[in-house]
């Protein structure tokens, strides 16, 4: 309640708003209620010309009443008057309301809402493709409402920890019975074959672009998916649009990793990647590699990572599933992020792990596999019993399993020790039944090998004894020293 009470207060100004010079009206939270319009969310996966908007277009004053009116519905007038009344709707539509009032203009804002919703049929339908001075006054119109303020994060007021998105309800847009109207007149705009890409792009241009994913960092999750889907489509229309909107993220990403550690929408634009990487073309290029190499795999370092890992895991895999030969390069970059006291991060690492290993080749895995396998068998002698297991049910994976047979000669030494040592004492019942289970199979792989790590085991076990025998007879000798003084 406190944090919701907090977000009444003062906002962030997103980088786009001093592009716009535009001032918002003031946000609070209030009641919220959804439309019927439902985004359609059909995949996954040079410079620009100047944006043609004058800022002075941009500053919105409050509507007088008598502004705001019913205009007649596209289908009551002739085919020849429909741009006219098209502008007349987007006109309407340029006004905002104060919705932590709910009460207040109530009659022009359910206009507004009507308007808005014939304008996304009227686009939908592709009764009349609109002119090219009609479309520039649509994006006008689009920027004005949602080229905006963002309410605070909970921890700009409080100071608090990231916590789990789950456990702390989000803010939730109390325009959105409008805004989400505005979102769906994009996507269908972007999406429609009547949308001429030469035309569109001089105002889909990298200024707003930009000022989209700036909106990413909106808490309310029901905006994030649509800029997801929105930023998809553009990504797929305006291939002009393509390197730059890559280098933006990558960009996000940066800031993300060295220095907020902060952002509602991680998730949403590694979900937009995840499909851009399943079309990369091969070769692939350094660029992407770069990539790689210095965003995705630094993405596992943040706390947070729990969040968006499941959609991070998937970009990777997609890399290693393109080109195998970056198995090297992506299992030496996890082992180098594996977390240090963090348990629970340690379980999904080893589940990202093995997803990485299903798709590496013999060569590659024999490049890492000492680093690698050094860090599992720290995994195996964890006294939480949910890493050691997970790093057990490796060896439940048929792939995983043949390429450590190939090299049991180099693995089995290595991890020995931490079988040993579960079995003698580990106190979970089921690590030590599947630690029971991986030393069976790698007695029966190569019970030679096997009795050789036992030996020098055993050597090892006897020397240190034998080193901590000395330790104490040397303790016991300076105490009857000191005794005798």
């Amino acid at each position: 309640m406190f944090n919701k009470i907090m977000k009444r207060g003062h906002r962030k100004v997103a980088k786009s708003e001093a592009d716009f010079g535009y001032a918002p009206p003031t946000r609070s939270s209030g009641s919220v209620s959804t439309s019927n319009i439902v985004v359609n969310h059909a995949s996954r996966g040079g410079g620009a010309p100047p944006n043609t908007f004058q800022q002075s277009n941009l500053t919105v004053a409050p509507p007088p009443p008598a502004t705001i009116e019913n205009l007649p519905l596209f289908r009551d007038i002739p085919v020849s008057e429909r741009q006219s009344l098209f502008l007349r709707k987007l006109q309407i539509c340029c006004f905002q309301f104060d919705f932590s009032d709910t009460l207040k203009m109530v009659r022009e804002k359910e206009i507004k809402r009507q308007t808005l919703v014939e304008l996304v049929d009227f686009i939908q339908s592709g009764s009349g493709k609109i002119t090219e001075a009609n479309q520039e006054e649509m994006i006008r119109m689009i920027c004005v409402n949602i080229f905006r303020c963002l309410p605070p994060a909970s921890h700009e007021n409080t100071g608090s920890e990231i916590t789990d998105p789950e456990e702390d309800e989000p803010f939730l847009e109390p325009s959105w019975p409008h805004l989400q109207l505005v979102y769906e007149l994009l996507l269908r705009y972007v999406v429609s074959s009547d949308t001429d890409t030469k035309v569109a792009k001089r105002y889909i241009d990298h200024s707003f672009v930009l000022k989209l994913l700036d909106l990413f960092d909106s808490e309310d999750p029901r905006e994030r998916e649509y800029l997801k889907t929105i930023l998809h489509r553009i990504y797929g229309k305006f291939m002009v649009h393509r390197p730059f909107i890559r280098k933006s993220i990558n960009n996000i990403f940066f800031r993300f990793i060295h220095e907020t550690e902060r952002h509602c929408g991680i998730g949403e634009l590694l979900e937009i990647l995840g499909s851009i990487i399943n079309g990369f073309a091969l070769p692939m290029k350094e660029e992407h590699k770069l990539f790689l190499v210095r965003a995705l795999i630094p993405l596992h370092k943040p706390k947070p990572v729990a969040l968006y890992h499941q959609q991070l895991s998937y970009c990777i895999t997609q890399f290693v599933e393109k080109d195998y030969k970056l198995a090297d390069t992506v299992i030496r970059g996890l082992v180098n992020c594996w977390p240090v006291i963090n348990c629970q991060k340690e379980v999904l690492f080893l589940g990202e792990l093995e997803e990485v290993l299903e798709a590496t080749q013999a060569a590659e895995f024999q490049r890492c596999m000492v680093p690698l396998f050094k860090q599992i068998a720290r995994c195996l002698s964890s006294s939480h019993f949910q890493v050691a297991e997970r790093a057990l049910f490796l060896w439940n994976n048929e792939h995983i399993v043949g390429l450590i047979a190939q090299n049991r000669s180099v693995i089995l030494p290595i991890i020995f020790e931490a079988l040993e040592k579960n079995i003698k004492s580990h106190w979970n019942q089921a690590v030590h039944g599947l630690t029971v289970n991986v030393r069976k199979m790698f007695l029966e792989m190569d019970a030679e090998l096997f009795e050789e790590c036992q030996r020098q085991y055993a050597e090892k076990e006897a020397r240190a004894r034998e080193l901590e025998e000395k330790r104490e007879l040397t303790w016991q000798r300076l105490a009857a020293a000191a005794q005798g003084r």
